[in-house]
């Protein structure tokens, strides 16, 4: 068989033969079969030709959707997927890009948690969940996280935590409204307790009767609208007491306040 054409196609080139048969290639293809115009090529080399045309442009198709940012071996076999690419044809390019290291779990969960510890506010259980979504295998998540402390990014987060509620909780609601953050942020009890404990000389000493009077200088005039007498100061004690006060502090400070 002879070729008769070989024309550019956008992205891909026409491939004509004298037989009437024709097929799109990539340039890769071009080059690595030395094809020009007038050639004479066998159905065995026309065959080889196909088959690696398809995994040239599935490769490139791998390699442009890689070009934006680092992708994972699930997204990037989701996304050839996607483009109806044969299942034998996703495997021969998933095993070429991990050869030329495009494709390396291990590294990609490196750079989320390595993030995570320069910026970031999340603990070990959250960043499992985040990575693993992508199909990074859980152990190679755990294996990577064993690499990293997360002493420091509790701590940041703490402060930052500790810069939103301070003042507006007594004590003991402010650490429980803090490690309740760090946890829901996915630390562990022990790092979020461990991380509340080392703001303790960053605490305002303000006394708990300030801050209930602070609080009562916002509730009283809501609800003295409504209520008096013993029912009014049945109203603000549940309302402080949902707060987290105390009843004998609060108690002591309705005495002086009402």
């Amino acid at each position: 068989m002879k070729i008769t054409k070989l024309e550019k196609k956008k992205r891909l080139y026409l491939l004509e033969l004298d037989s009437d048969q024709t097929c799109y290639i990539t340039e890769d293809t071009i080059v690595r079969f030395m094809l020009t115009k007038g050639k004479e090529i066998s159905a065995e080399e026309l065959t080889e030709i196909k088959s690696f045309a398809q995994f040239s442009y599935s490769k490139n198709l791998a390699l442009y959707h890689l070009s934006f940012k680092a992708r994972t071996e699930k997204e990037v076999r989701d996304y050839l997927a996607k483009h109806e690419i044969d299942e034998k044809i996703i495997q021969q390019v998933i095993q070429s890009l991990k050869d030329d290291n495009w494709i390396n779990d291990r590294q990609y969960a490196q750079a989320i948690i390595n993030s995570n510890q320069l910026s970031g506010d999340k603990g070990s259980y959250l960043l499992m969940q985040k990575i693993s979504q992508k199909g990074v295998a859980k152990s190679i998540i755990q294996e990577v996280l064993q690499e990293f402390d997360m002493t420091e990014v509790a701590e940041r987060t703490a402060e930052k935590l500790l810069k939103k509620y301070q003042g507006k909780l007594p004590a003991r609601a402010l650490q429980d409204k803090i490690i309740q953050n760090l946890t829901n942020k996915g630390f562990s009890y022990s790092e979020a307790k461990a991380a509340f404990n080392q703001l303790d000389n960053q605490i305002d000493e303000e006394t708990v009767q300030e801050l209930i009077f602070k609080e009562l200088d916002k509730q009283y005039p809501k609800y003295s609208r409504k209520y008096e007498g013993y029912e009014l100061k049945q109203r603000l004690t549940q309302v402080l007491a949902r707060k987290g006060y105390d009843f004998s502090d609060i108690a002591s400070a309705l005495r002086e306040y009402l």
